[in-house]
């Protein structure tokens, strides 16, 4: 079945339709770009409301949906299309739907609106699991990030400021083929990497320093995400072992990493290895998230989550340590999760790289 088939598959024991408004989740299964339109999900149909803007490139683009011109009077429109599906029920995703939205669905449409999580979390169960087209797309949009991680290996030297490597990175990734970046660039150095979302500054790199550099790019939607922080001329003994330490707990997650391990699990097998060398309470975000249409999403990898990490999900492993005033690693590749292991899609070197 296709996406559109899955989620008309599982419709019927939520509400008779489900609507879809937010750009991700209409991008996602409709193929198609926009600001607009409306998705409408029955269990024999689906429906696209869309308005004149993009009318010609949805009845190009759209394969799965019927395609339909948004009237002058889109509620109205709407009621009469519920009406002729003898929809009873309508069910929106709680997790994109606005109090004002949902306030307007049920004062206008006439049907039951369905606000509870139920129709979200079929919507976010069919988009954990990747399709290999979905896959392919995610490995496009990492080859960009790496051709961009690789040209930074010659840009970065002293005297570079932060928001120039970050400027930088975005230029090279965007260049080559990205159609936006995955978020805003982090690139910090010296005493700012102990800042896990730090943000670019105009501060200098020095000799001596890390730079640290968590970057992603985009591809027909789907996104990469990876960490590197190099440095720059001859590190500490302690900044060398505490980069050691990362790259071991990084390392040994990803062994782990397999259908079926829960999300605890997984960050335990890290997070247990930076404990027992004493930098436990360095390492205060969580291991991992999933990536697809949305750099974050399901699975998690957590300390506070026990969920269980499906088959041909996509996730990041990402450890880290952070000293305050001193310096922070972190290291992120990720991967597609199989029954018997994993399969790393990221490629760039991950050794402590001295520039």
């Amino acid at each position: 079945m296709n996406k559109i088939e899955r989620l008309q598959s599982r419709i019927g024991s939520i509400a008779d339709c489900g609507i879809i408004t937010d750009d991700v989740n209409r991008r996602y299964f409709t193929g198609m770009k926009s600001s607009a339109g409306v998705l409408l999900v029955f269990p024999e149909e689906t429906v696209f409301v869309i308005d004149f803007r993009y009318i010609e490139k949805a009845k190009k683009t759209v394969k799965d949906c019927k395609v339909v011109l948004e009237s002058s009077k889109p509620m109205e429109q709407i009621k009469e299309i519920l009406a002729a599906h003898n929809a009873k029920s309508a069910a929106v995703d709680s997790e994109t739907c606005t109090v004002s939205q949902l306030n307007m669905y049920r004062k206008k449409l006439g049907v039951e609106v369905v606000g509870d999580d139920k129709f979200a979390k079929a919507v976010r169960e069919i988009r954990l699991v990747k399709t290999q087209d979905e896959i392919e797309k995610i490995i496009s949009a990492q080859r960009i990030a790496e051709a961009g991680f690789e040209y930074m290996l010659d840009f970065i030297k002293a005297g570079k400021t932060e928001r120039e490597v970050q400027l930088a990175l975005d230029f090279c990734m965007l260049s080559h083929g990205a159609e936006a970046l995955s978020f805003d660039t982090i690139a910090l150095s010296g005493k700012n990497t102990s800042l896990p979302h730090g943000v670019p500054s105009d501060k200098v790199i020095e000799n001596g320093e890390f730079v640290l550099m968590d970057f992603g790019a985009v591809v027909d939607g789907y996104h990469s995400d990876m960490t590197r922080t190099v440095c720059v001329g001859k590190p500490t003994e302690e900044m060398e072992r505490v980069y050691s330490i990362v790259l071991r707990a990084q390392e040994t997650a990803l062994s782990q990493l397999k259908a079926g391990i829960s999300g605890y699990d997984l960050d335990k097998t890290a997070r247990d290895i930076i404990s027992a060398e004493g930098y436990g309470d360095n390492f205060g975000h969580s291991l991992g998230h999933g990536v697809g249409v949305e750099i974050h999403e399901s699975p998690v990898a957590s300390p506070r989550r026990k969920n269980i990490i499906p088959e041909n999900s996509v996730i990041t492993v990402e450890p880290g340590i952070y000293i305050e005033d001193k310096f922070g690693v972190r290291i992120e590749d990720f991967a597609v999760v199989k029954a018997d292991g994993c399969e790393n899609l990221t490629l760039a070197p991950k050794n402590l790289i001295c520039l």
